[in-house]
């Protein structure tokens, strides 16, 4: 007979708080063993955590709305309903009854994000014996009489979503897949795959956002507007400079027009366009440490992306310069829709090496964007207006043309460096775009 404590996990290498969304279990509910509790808010993320406890929730300590260090307390589940009153009455007093298969450090009972047992992104919903699914598909299966063994996930790393119980029960049938072998018992909580909340936004773009606040109101700052305040204060002490480059788009901008109806994005192309130049330019696409430079094994394009309730993430494009233009444009697509509804994995929002922030599509012409911790370079991407130009023939013509801004740490890359990249991104631009679809 046990009572266990239920801790804050990390879902990020940066998170030191967490901020509970809610409790998809009640005081009093049996729990079984890989079955999702409570859905907790990080930095960047909405996360399911799960149980390796089978027992009843017996007593919250932090209600949904509430945030809690990582480490600390937030629940207690005790093994038997005879033990309910015992672990209340030791929230009460402070002290709880551990197992002894439990280490005695509270934060050995995390399990960082950064390493989720995830299912493979195969299609296989079942993680480690057990199934992946979303509360609210869960509850709706209970409804419609759908054996959740016999579902293919849908959703983000093979998750069984909402919408894969609603078409096996239109259709009578559930499509077989492996069956499941016996969990592990491990004494402790993790992460799983984020559950879809609300439908997400079509468009992938960047959109502004609106403040509902009146007049003279003190609204408190939400867990992204936090994180984003912690990175911005971070990045002022490093010496950076600013190198500015006009770039004419002609060629972009047609072959833009030729392939937007296979789904090719325009953010997608500058993607790829930065991508290839850092090929040749690597000092750009690292960073600083205190050990030296460092230059990563790939080239992960970050992109910033305006939330809808404030805050401000960068999914990341990995290998860009290697994947193909269509595929990174699906990628980003599907990288938008699941930012916006707090579904990415920390992976798919923390491993740039190199950022791109498109304020052009709002009109804006030019602007200076500040260094994410961790890169050497970013990049501010202006519009693309036309321009009055001087010809080659000393004639005059219209081009279309914007102005881009790349800031850069200066510990380790110098103006001649970030001018060279600028210059060979330039070119591959005006005289060579057709090379971004092969």
């Amino acid at each position: 007979m046990s009572i266990y404590e239920v801790f804050m996990p990390a879902l990020s290498s940066t998170m030191t708080e967490g901020k509970i969304v809610s409790w998809v279990k009640s005081p009093g509910d049996k729990v079984e063993k890989g079955e999702t509790v409570v859905v907790v808010e990080s930095d960047k993320a909405d996360m399911d955590v799960e149980s390796f406890y089978e027992g009843y929730l017996a007593h919250i300590l932090v209600q949904a709305g509430d945030s809690a260090n990582v480490g600390a307390a937030i629940a207690f589940i005790a093994e038997t309903e005879a033990e309910i009153e015992t672990a209340k009455s030791a929230a009460n007093s402070g002290s709880a009854a551990t197992p002894a298969t439990t280490s005695p450090e509270p934060i050995a009972a995390t399990v960082s994000a950064e390493t989720p047992a995830l299912a493979s992104q195969n299609g296989n919903n079942h993680r480690e014996g057990r199934l992946v699914v979303s509360p609210r598909a869960r509850k709706l299966a209970k409804e419609l009489k759908v054996d959740l063994n016999t579902l293919k996930g849908s959703g983000p790393y093979g998750r069984i979503v909402a919408e894969d119980v609603e078409a096996a029960a239109n259709q009578g049938k559930q499509p077989a897949t492996t069956p499941t072998a016996p969990p592990p018992s491990a004494p402790t909580f993790t992460p799983s795959a984020p559950s879809p909340s609300r439908t997400p936004a079509p468009a992938p773009a960047p959109i502004p956002v609106a403040s509902s606040a009146a007049p003279g109101q003190v609204v408190a700052l939400t867990t992204f507007q936090n994180a984003v305040v912690r990175n911005m204060v971070a990045s002022l002490v490093v010496p950076v400079f600013r190198v500015s480059y006009t770039i004419t788009t002609d060629g972009l901008d047609k072959l833009y027009k030729q392939i937007k109806s296979k789904g090719v994005t325009m953010t997608a192309l500058l993607a790829k366009a930065v991508a290839v130049t850092l090929q040749k330019h690597p000092l750009i696409n690292a960073s600083y440490s205190d050990q030296g430079i460092v230059y990563p094994s790939g080239i992960n394009i970050a992109v910033a992306v305006a939330m809808d309730d404030g805050g401000l993430i960068t999914p990341v494009l990995q290998n860009a310069d290697m994947v193909d233009i269509y595929s990174l444009s699906r990628t980003w697509k599907s990288l938008v829709d699941r930012a916006r509804t707090k579904q990415l994995q920390p992976e798919e929002y923390n491993s740039g090496t190199f950022t791109l922030s498109n304020l052009g599509m709002f009109g804006v012409d030019t602007f200076d964007a500040i260094l994410p911790p961790g890169q050497g370079s970013i990049l501010a991407i202006g519009a693309s207006r036309p321009q009055v130009v001087a010809t080659t023939d000393g004639l005059f013509g219209v081009r279309q043309q914007m102005q881009v801004t790349i800031t850069s740490d200066h510990r380790i890359i110098y103006g001649a460096n970030a001018a060279a990249f600028l210059q060979d991104l330039a070119k591959l631009i005006e005289t060579n775009p057709q090379s971004l679809t092969l």
